[in-house]
């Protein structure tokens, strides 16, 4: 019985060192992860101005697939920074696209936590093109939580505050490390009515 016993004690602590040596799986390897500022802001309210609705309904055929660098990129999972007192437009940016193709928009994580939003795409399972949209001052803290020093992409490491016509394409390799950061021009004509 004791040797029963003896021999069950030392599977359990195999298997529970083996567990322990295997890294756990990151789901952003291999993803290319989009990344825009939400649409163009009032001076007053929380919402988009009539050209901020205009580019978030053009989204729906801009990002469906995104045609880059002769690659065509079908976005499959949309994020988000949550709702705030002050402004509901990351999400209103997505929200057409999201209607569009029936993607759920995951807007859990604020644009003030880069780190958490990062982690969330590290830990869940979502697709392999991720659409993120954020606020413009907290875009530098999320290129750096993804591991772009924000200064090789951005003016100054800024997000300039008259700017909404950028993407920002990450390439994440196979071991979940960043291999290239790319600034685009967006190829859209805007217009409010």
């Amino acid at each position: 019985m004791r040797s029963r016993f003896v021999v069950i004690l030392v599977f359990c602590v195999a298997c529970s060192l083996c567990a322990q040596s295997q890294p756990a799986q990151n789901y952003l390897a291999n993803n290319t992860v989009l990344i825009v500022r939400h649409a163009e802001k009032p001076e007053s309210g929380n919402g988009l101005t009539p050209v901020g609705e205009a580019r978030a309904q053009l989204y729906v055929k801009y990002f469906e697939p995104f045609e880059e660098q002769g690659l065509s990129i079908p976005v499959d999972c949309l994020y988000a920074g949550a709702d705030s007192k002050s402004s509901a437009r990351p999400r209103l940016t997505l929200e057409p696209l999201s209607k569009a193709t029936g993607l759920p928009l995951h807007l859990k994580v604020g644009s003030k936590d880069s780190e958490a939003l990062v982690l969330q795409l590290k830990t869940e399972v979502h697709g392999q093109h991720p659409l993120i949209a954020w606020r413009h001052g907290d875009i530098p803290a999320l290129l750096s939580a993804f591991g772009v020093a924000p200064e090789k992409l951005l003016p100054n490491g800024r997000w300039p505050d008259d700017v909404y016509d950028w993407v920002i394409m990450l390439n994440i390799g196979p071991d979940g490390h960043l291999t290239s950061a790319n600034l685009i021009q967006e190829q859209l004509k805007v217009t409010g009515l």
